[in-house]
């Protein structure tokens, strides 16, 4: 991208000048960065390919999880000359310190984005752990940008597109580089806050921002600020308060109304509008002019019946006295709204599609970390390990993506072939008669005939 000798370390401001052509606007810069980007993606997607062609992946389920991890250099960090003070680079000029998120201590080299294909211990099926997507770039940078890139190839896979999960530091960029993207490509979002992002974070339209999730404004203040200040320990583990707190929340939650159109437009109905509404509201009534519902007879064996009859129902309390007709939010006085792209501003990178904390976020959220980690720590536990520099010792940007796209390539055809003998056992004994002949120099991947898989596809 820009030459010089990766020798020698160069007055720091030298090479900031020469790393500036990883990120500047240049036609030529642009072309080659593209070019590398789509060497990686074709590494890493070949062992997804084969799998899927041998049907390995028929049980995928749509689920990924974006996360960045440490890829280490051998190089030295920036110092200053002890004669002249002068500060030189790292011969790794756009390397930079990579913070995770615990307690360990920061290492120096490059971040890896990392897009896994997770599944979650209620989706039945299975398929094999793999990576999905890598980027390589200086830590902190571009992290949403890259999370997208790794997802823009993956319609050419066949696999369908569902839930995005992601930790705090994709919640905090902007929602023009993540949340937005991710939406247009078909994802849905399920996120996790910082402690000072947690309980109302916005309104719109007179709808209440909780938690990503719009509500009615009267929603008790109770239950909006029942995650305000706290802390992470908490949010893990949370008491059975909090939890009775939370599933509290759900009848006060906007519905979807209609799903995002192709500007990113969505309808959301107030909760106590359209013919089953989950809380009664006096407010609602008054300007909607309804009618108190007639007493009727009930079975009270029957549950779905007891559930739908308004007295089961939350009922709202507006103020006494109420306000004005013209002073009341806009979800009081239409039935639904209508939410488009740049409604929320910058708060749209906080709205995600399944109630914090509730039995289906957690069951989406946790799983799927876990699945990340899982995964990142065999990368880095496998022979081929990714957190040791020596097994990347060329220098310079091109030189280590495309060694970090080799190991995960490896990693993820070592992952295949693993799960391949754990849930494709072989059905009979392979004999030399039934081994295909092969011509010398070439490798045939094939699985054998006791499998009976189906054949790649073209």
């Amino acid at each position: 991208m820009a030459r010089h000798d990766r020798r020698i370390r160069l007055p720091q401001h030298e090479a900031d000048l020469l790393a500036t052509a990883w990120q500047d606007d240049d036609p030529d810069h642009i072309r080659k960065r593209d070019l590398l980007q789509d060497i990686v993606t074709a590494l890493v997607l070949t062992p997804a390919r084969w799998g899927k062609g041998r049907g390995y992946l028929a049980g995928f389920w749509r689920r990924r999880r974006h996360d960045t991890t440490a890829a280490p250099v051998f190089a030295r960090p920036p110092r200053a000359r002890r004669s002249t003070g002068e500060l030189i680079a790292s011969t790794e000029i756009t390397a930079g310190w990579h913070h995770s998120a615990g307690n360990d201590p920061p290492e120096y080299g490059y971040s890896a984005t990392l897009t896994v294909a997770a599944r979650t211990r209620s989706v039945p099926g299975s398929f094999p752990q793999l990576a999905l997507g890598l980027v390589l770039d200086t830590p902190g940078k571009r992290i949403g940008e890259n999370a997208i890139t790794t997802l823009k190839p993956l319609p050419t896979l066949g696999l369908p597109a569902a839930f995005a999960v992601v930790d705090r530091a994709y919640t905090d960029q902007q929602p023009g580089h993540f949340a937005q993207p991710a939406r247009e490509l078909g994802y849905r979002l399920a996120l996790d806050y910082k402690v000072d992002q947690r309980g109302v974070q916005g309104s719109a339209h007179g709808a209440l921002l909780i938690d990503g999730s719009l509500a009615c404004p009267l929603m008790p203040d109770r239950l909006a600020q029942a995650t305000t200040g706290l802390d992470d320990t908490a949010i893990r583990t949370p008491s059975d308060e909090l939890t009775a707190l939370i599933n509290a929340r759900e009848p006060y939650l906007l519905r979807l109304k209609q799903s995002p159109n192709t500007n990113g437009t969505v309808r959301f109905q107030c909760p106590a509008a359209g013919t089953s509404p989950s809380l009664t509201c006096p407010r609602f009534d008054r300007l909607h002019q309804r009618e108190p519902n007639r007493p009727t007879a009930i079975d009270l064996t029957d549950t779905r019946q007891r559930a739908a009859h308004p007295a089961a129902k939350p009922r709202v309390l507006p103020p006494q006295p109420d306000h004005k007709t013209g002073e009341l939010p806009r979800i009081c006085h239409q039935h639904t709204i209508t939410v488009r792209k740049g409604d929320l501003g910058h708060l749209d990178k906080f709205r995600q599609d399944l109630p914090y904390l509730s039995p289906a976020w957690i069951g989406t959220y946790k799983s799927v970390r876990a699945n990340t980690e899982g995964l990142n720590g065999r990368v880095k536990g496998h022979d081929l390990d990714l957190r040791d520099p020596k097994n990347r010792l060329a220098h310079g940007r091109v030189a280590q993506s495309l060694l970090t796209a080799l190991l995960i390539t490896v990693a993820n055809d070592h992952f295949l072939d693993q799960w391949r003998h754990t849930h494709q056992p072989q059905d009979q004994a392979v004999t030399p008669a039934d081994t295909p002949q092969t011509p010398a120099g070439t490798f045939d991947r094939t699985p054998p005939a006791g499998q009976s898989r189906p054949p790649p596809a073209p």
